[in-house]
C-alpha cells in the first residue's frame, strides 16, 4: 500500500472496509496522536458539487449526534478532489460480518444488540435526524458487545432540504420500509422498520423480504409488505412484528422500540415495574408488638371507691391481685382526619398497660411469700406500681397502703467476645498472573472481572457494564493459553472463546496492564 497522508495530517495505515459509498481506512491523526477512521467517498459519475454538498451535509448532521451508540464524526476535509470524512475509530466488526462468521444469532443476544442500536437511533431522531440506511453493514459490534451505528451518509435532517436527485432511491432495498418502496418519504417510522428488518436478518439469516439480484422484483415484494413470520425469535417475536408493522402510522417510535426490546424477558419472568410510592400523612408512630396470651384485667373505674370487706378477727390470707394503674384521659376524641392516628395511639397505650399489669403480677408473686396486708385495716389493700421513666405521660399512679418502692427493670447486655484474626499480606503477583486471574473470572464472575479494567480501557472497549455483560453473555467458556510477560507491563496471550451457539474463535492479543490502587488492571489490548 502506498503511504498517503490526507490533508497533511491523517496518515492512512490500513484499509478496513468497503461499501457502496466509499472505502474506509484506519489512519493516524499525526497532530493529536490518535487512531481515526477515514472514509474516502466514491462516486461512479465523479465528484460534482452535489457529492461535495452531500459529504458536507453528512458531516454537519453527524456532528449533531453525541451518543455512546453512535460513531462520532470529527472532521470533513477535501483532498485530491475527493471529500473525506474523519471519524471515530472503533475496533469492531460489522453485524453483517458477525452474521457471516456465526450464522444466525440467539434471540437474547439479538435483543441486547437491538436495545443499543435503538438507543443510538432514538438519539438521532431526537436531534431531528433520520438515518435512512439502517442495515447490518452499518452496525458495528465490538469485542465486548458494544453496538454503534455508523454511516449517516444517506441521512437527512428534518429541517433541511434533501440534496439528492429527484426520484433517487435512498437506502438498501432489502431493508427498506414498504412505504419507501412505494415511493414515500423515508421518515422516522422507516428507520424503525429498518431496525426490525436488521434484527430479523440476525435471527433468521435473511432480511424479511429475502435477497434478490433483481432490484425491481425485490422492491415489489417490499412494497407488498408481506413476509414470513420469524421462526427463531422466541419471546422477541411480538416486539419484532410491531417494528415490522407495514403501516407506519401504527409503528412504535424509536424510543418506544428501545423500551420494548429492553423489556423482553427470556427466563419466563415479567419485566420489573417501578415500586409504588408511599405517601405518608404523618410521621410513623411505633407499632406495638402483639401482647402475650395473658388475660388482661379489667381497668379500674376511677369513680368507684374500693369495696369494704366485713370485719374479721383474723386478717384474710392475701391473694395476689393484678391491679391495673388508673389511666386518666389524655386528650379529647380525635378529629375525623386524625382517627387513624388516634387508633394507633390507643393500641400503643393498651399494650403498655398490659405490660405494666404483667410486671405488677410478677412483683406481687415475688413479694407474696414474706409480706401481707397491714393488720387491722379491715380492707384488702390495693398495691400499685409507681410509674417508671418510660410510662405514658397520661398514666396516674394509684395510692398504696404500704411502703412499696417503685419497681425498676434493668436489662443487662453482655457483649460477645470479639476475635481478631490477622490475615497475611497479599502475595505480589506479576501482570501475567493477573491476566490469567482475569480470564479465570470469565464468563461467570462478570462484576469482579469488569473491575479489573481501567477506566480508559472501559471507555474504549466497553463503556457500560451492560455492554460488557452483553458480550460475555454469548460465551459458554473462555480459555487463555501461552501467557507470557514480554515487558514490565505487557503480556501476550492466546484466548479461545466458545460461544453458546457452538462456534469457537481463537485470537492472539498483546495486553498492557498498569497498577491501580495496588492491583494490576488491563489498560490496553491489541491484536498480536
Amino acid at each position: 500500500m502506498v503511504d498517503r497522508t490526507i490533508a497533511g495530517r491523517y496518515r492512512l495505515t490500513e484499509r478496513i472496509g468497503t461499501g457502496g459509498m466509499g472505502v474506509v481506512w484506519r489512519a493516524e491523526d499525526q497532530r493529536l496522536r490518535r487512531i481515526v477512521a477515514v472514509k474516502e467517498l466514491l462516486s461512479r459519475t465523479g465528484f460534482d458539487q452535489e457529492s461535495i454538498d452531500r459529504a458536507i451535509r453528512e458531516g454537519r448532521i453527524a456532528a449533531r449526534l453525541s451518543h455512546p451508540n453512535v460513531i462520532a464524526l470529527y472532521d470533513v476535509v477535501e483532498y485530491d478532489g475527493h471529500p473525506w470524512l474523519i471519524m471515530e475509530y472503533l475496533p469492531s466488526r460489522s453485524l453483517a460480518t458477525v452474521m457471516t462468521e456465526r450464522g444466525t444469532l440467539p434471540p437474547d443476544e439479538v435483543a441486547r444488540l437491538g436495545v443499543q442500536l435503538a438507543d443510538g437511533l432514538a438519539a438521532a431522531h431526537k436531534a431531528g435526524v433520520t438515518h435512512r440506511d439502517v442495515k447490518p453493514g452499518n452496525v458495528l459490534v465490538t469485542e465486548f458487545g458494544t453496538v454503534k451505528v455508523t454511516d449517516f451518509g444517506t441521512s437527512r435532517a428534518t429541517d433541511e432540504a434533501t440534496v439528492t436527485a429527484s426520484g433517487m432511491l435512498v437506502g438498501t432495498p432489502a431493508y427498506l420500509a414498504p412505504e419507501v418502496a412505494r415511493g414515500g418519504k423515508g421518515e422516522f417510522p422507516a428507520d424503525v422498520f429498518a431496525l426490525g428488518a436488521t434484527l430479523y436478518a440476525a435471527l433468521e439469516g435473511t432480511p424479511p423480504f429475502g435477497v434478490d439480484g433483481n432490484t425491481i422484483a425485490l422492491l415489489h415484494r417490499v412494497a407488498d409488505g408481506r413476509f414470513p413470520p420469524p421462526r427463531n425469535a422466541g419471546p422477541l417475536a411480538p416486539v419484532l412484528m410491531r417494528l415490522l408493522d407495514s403501516n407506519p402510522e401504527t409503528r412504535p417510535t424509536m424510543a418506544e422500540a428501545a423500551d420494548m426490546l429492553r423489556d423482553v424477558r427470556f427466563d419466563g419472568s415479567t419485566p420489573p415495574s417501578p415500586p409504588p410510592t408511599a405517601i405518608l400523612a404523618s410521621p410513623l408512630e411505633p407499632v406495638a408488638e402483639p401482647a402475650p396470651a395473658v388475660p388482661t384485667p379489667e381497668p379500674a373505674n376511677p369513680q368507684t371507691p374500693p369495696q369494704q370487706s366485713p370485719p374479721q378477727q383474723t386478717p384474710p390470707q392475701p391473694t395476689p391481685t393484678a391491679v391495673t394503674p388508673q389511666v386518666a384521659p389524655t386528650s379529647p376524641a380525635p378529629p375525623p382526619n386524625e382517627e387513624k392516628r388516634g387508633d394507633r395511639k390507643a393500641l400503643v397505650a393498651l399494650a403498655v398497660v398490659a405490660l405494666i399489669a404483667i410486671a405488677v403480677v410478677a412483683y406481687l408473686v415475688n413479694r407474696g411469700g414474706d409480706r401481707s396486708p397491714s393488720a387491722g385495716s379491715g380492707t384488702t389493700s390495693e398495691t400499685a406500681v409507681q410509674p417508671t421513666s418510660d410510662a405514658p405521660a397520661g398514666t396516674q399512679p394509684a395510692q398504696t397502703t404500704d411502703d412499696a418502692q417503685p419497681t425498676t427493670t434493668t436489662i443487662t447486655t453482655t457483649p460477645e467476645p470479639t476475635t481478631t484474626t490477622s490475615e497475611p499480606p497479599p502475595v505480589e503477583i506479576g501482570p501475567d498472573q493477573a491476566l490469567q486471574e482475569y480470564y479465570g473470572l470469565l464468563p461467570g464472575n462478570l462484576e469482579t472481572a469488569y473491575g479489573r479494567l481501567t477506566d480508559g480501557f472501559k471507555a474504549a472497549k466497553s463503556p457500560s457494564f451492560a455492554s460488557y455483560q452483553g458480550f460475555w453473555g454469548q460465551m459458554s467458556a473462555v480459555t487463555v493459553t501461552n501467557v507470557q510477560a514480554v515487558g514490565p507491563q505487557q503480556v501476550s496471550a492466546t484466548v479461545s472463546y466458545t460461544f453458546k451457539s457452538g462456534g469457537t474463535t481463537t485470537e492472539q492479543h498483546l495486553y498492557t496492564l498498569v497498577k491501580v490502587n495496588g492491583q494490576w488492571a488491563i489498560d490496553g489490548q491489541q491484536n498480536a
